[in-house]
Protein backbone atom coordinates (compact mmCIF):
# COMPACT_ATOMS: atom_id res chain seq x y z
CA UNK A 1 0.00 0.00 0.00
CA UNK A 2 2.77 2.55 0.82
CA UNK A 3 4.44 1.69 -2.53
CA UNK A 4 1.25 3.08 -4.38
CA UNK A 5 0.57 6.00 -2.15
CA UNK A 6 3.76 7.08 -3.09
CA UNK A 7 3.37 6.41 -6.38
CA UNK A 8 0.37 8.49 -6.56
CA UNK A 9 1.67 11.32 -5.03
CA UNK A 10 4.57 11.22 -7.68
CA UNK A 11 1.91 11.39 -10.11
CA UNK A 12 0.23 14.57 -8.57
CA UNK A 13 3.76 16.03 -7.55
CA UNK A 14 3.26 20.14 -8.68
CA UNK A 15 4.48 21.39 -11.85
CA UNK A 16 6.87 23.33 -10.23
CA UNK A 17 8.99 20.04 -9.79
CA UNK A 18 9.49 19.86 -13.16
CA UNK A 19 9.61 23.56 -14.62
CA UNK A 20 10.77 26.63 -12.64
CA UNK A 21 9.91 30.11 -13.26
CA UNK A 22 12.71 32.37 -13.39
CA UNK A 23 12.40 36.79 -13.32
CA UNK A 24 8.89 37.05 -14.35
CA UNK A 25 8.50 40.61 -15.71
CA UNK A 26 6.76 42.63 -17.44
CA UNK A 27 6.55 46.56 -18.99
CA UNK A 28 3.96 49.31 -17.42
CA UNK A 29 1.93 50.62 -20.17
CA UNK A 30 0.69 53.78 -21.30
CA UNK A 31 -2.86 54.97 -20.31
CA UNK A 32 -5.05 53.78 -23.04
CA UNK A 33 -2.84 50.99 -23.89
CA UNK A 34 -4.55 47.72 -25.05
CA UNK A 35 -1.40 44.69 -25.05
CA UNK A 36 1.45 44.65 -22.69
CA UNK A 37 4.65 42.49 -23.29
CA UNK A 38 5.76 40.03 -20.67
CA UNK A 39 8.75 38.49 -20.02
CA UNK A 40 10.99 35.12 -18.29
CA UNK A 41 13.07 32.82 -17.85
CA UNK A 42 11.74 29.04 -18.05
CA UNK A 43 14.06 26.00 -16.47
CA UNK A 44 12.97 22.95 -17.50
CA UNK A 45 14.48 20.57 -14.62
CA UNK A 46 12.98 17.11 -16.11
CA UNK A 47 14.56 14.22 -18.72
CA UNK A 48 12.71 15.41 -21.23
CA UNK A 49 11.70 18.36 -23.02
CA UNK A 50 8.82 20.26 -22.65
CA UNK A 51 6.60 23.02 -24.37
CA UNK A 52 5.03 25.69 -23.26
CA UNK A 53 1.99 25.60 -25.32
CA UNK A 54 -0.45 29.32 -23.64
CA UNK A 55 -1.00 31.56 -20.56
CA UNK A 56 -3.83 33.01 -19.26
CA UNK A 57 -4.30 36.08 -17.08
CA UNK A 58 -7.52 37.89 -15.41
CA UNK A 59 -5.29 41.18 -16.47
CA UNK A 60 -5.98 40.53 -20.06
CA UNK A 61 -8.69 39.20 -22.60
CA UNK A 62 -6.31 36.79 -23.78
CA UNK A 63 -2.20 35.50 -23.65
CA UNK A 64 -0.67 34.97 -26.53
CA UNK A 65 2.86 33.32 -27.56
CA UNK A 66 5.09 35.99 -30.12
CA UNK A 67 8.12 36.17 -31.33
CA UNK A 68 9.93 39.10 -33.08
CA UNK A 69 11.08 38.10 -36.48
CA UNK A 70 13.30 39.78 -39.54
CA UNK A 71 11.24 39.86 -42.63
CA UNK A 72 13.53 41.73 -45.32
CA UNK A 73 14.89 43.87 -42.88
CA UNK A 74 12.08 45.15 -40.97
CA UNK A 75 11.01 43.43 -37.33
CA UNK A 76 7.89 42.06 -37.03
CA UNK A 77 5.60 40.55 -34.73
CA UNK A 78 4.03 36.88 -35.26
CA UNK A 79 2.42 34.59 -33.15
CA UNK A 80 3.59 31.15 -32.46
CA UNK A 81 2.40 28.03 -31.16
CA UNK A 82 4.34 28.13 -28.00
CA UNK A 83 8.16 27.52 -27.12
CA UNK A 84 10.07 24.12 -27.01
CA UNK A 85 11.92 24.11 -23.74
CA UNK A 86 15.38 21.65 -23.46
CA UNK A 87 15.33 18.75 -21.31
CA UNK A 88 17.26 20.24 -18.34
CA UNK A 89 17.71 23.45 -19.97
CA UNK A 90 16.14 26.93 -20.07
CA UNK A 91 14.43 29.37 -22.70
CA UNK A 92 14.43 32.81 -21.78
CA UNK A 93 11.79 35.36 -23.36
CA UNK A 94 13.23 38.56 -23.43
CA UNK A 95 12.45 41.97 -25.48
CA UNK A 96 13.27 41.84 -29.27
CA UNK A 97 12.85 37.97 -29.33
CA UNK A 98 10.07 35.57 -27.46
CA UNK A 99 7.65 37.36 -25.39
CA UNK A 100 4.36 36.72 -24.05
CA UNK A 101 1.75 39.16 -25.44
CA UNK A 102 -1.18 40.09 -22.84
CA UNK A 103 -4.18 41.12 -25.23
CA UNK A 104 -7.01 43.60 -24.57
CA UNK A 105 -5.63 44.24 -21.32
CA UNK A 106 -8.40 45.04 -18.86
CA UNK A 107 -6.53 48.58 -17.52
CA UNK A 108 -2.84 49.52 -17.94
CA UNK A 109 -0.20 47.52 -15.88
CA UNK A 110 1.35 50.49 -13.69
CA UNK A 111 5.13 50.71 -11.91
CA UNK A 112 5.14 47.87 -9.21
CA UNK A 113 2.37 46.04 -9.73
CA UNK A 114 1.99 42.61 -9.64
CA UNK A 115 0.15 40.56 -12.97
CA UNK A 116 -1.22 37.00 -12.40
CA UNK A 117 -0.47 34.52 -14.97
CA UNK A 118 -1.17 31.23 -15.50
CA UNK A 119 1.35 29.08 -17.86
CA UNK A 120 0.40 26.07 -19.51
CA UNK A 121 3.17 23.68 -20.99
CA UNK A 122 2.21 20.25 -22.51
CA UNK A 123 4.00 18.31 -20.13
CA UNK A 124 4.39 19.65 -16.71
CA UNK A 125 0.82 21.18 -16.64
CA UNK A 126 0.29 24.65 -15.33
CA UNK A 127 2.19 26.69 -13.79
CA UNK A 128 1.30 29.81 -11.75
CA UNK A 129 3.52 33.09 -11.66
CA UNK A 130 3.26 36.99 -10.75
CA UNK A 131 4.49 38.96 -13.08
CA UNK A 132 6.59 42.15 -11.81
CA UNK A 133 6.19 45.21 -13.52
CA UNK A 134 8.53 47.73 -13.94
CA UNK A 135 8.74 50.73 -15.81
CA UNK A 136 7.39 51.72 -19.08
CA UNK A 137 10.59 52.53 -21.02
CA UNK A 138 12.89 50.06 -18.53
CA UNK A 139 13.96 46.58 -18.35
CA UNK A 140 13.51 44.15 -15.64
CA UNK A 141 12.24 45.22 -12.48
CA UNK A 142 15.20 44.85 -9.69
CA UNK A 143 13.78 42.46 -7.55
CA UNK A 144 12.41 39.26 -8.89
CA UNK A 145 11.12 35.96 -7.19
CA UNK A 146 11.33 32.85 -8.80
CA UNK A 147 8.14 30.21 -9.23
Amino acid sequence: MRAIAALLLMAAAPAFAQVAIDKPWARATAPGAKVAAGYMVVHNRAAVPDKLVGASSPAAARVETHVHINEGGVMKMREVPGYDIPAGGSFELKPGGAHLMFMDIRRPFKEGEKVPVRLKFEKAGEVDADFHVGRLSGGAPAAHHKH
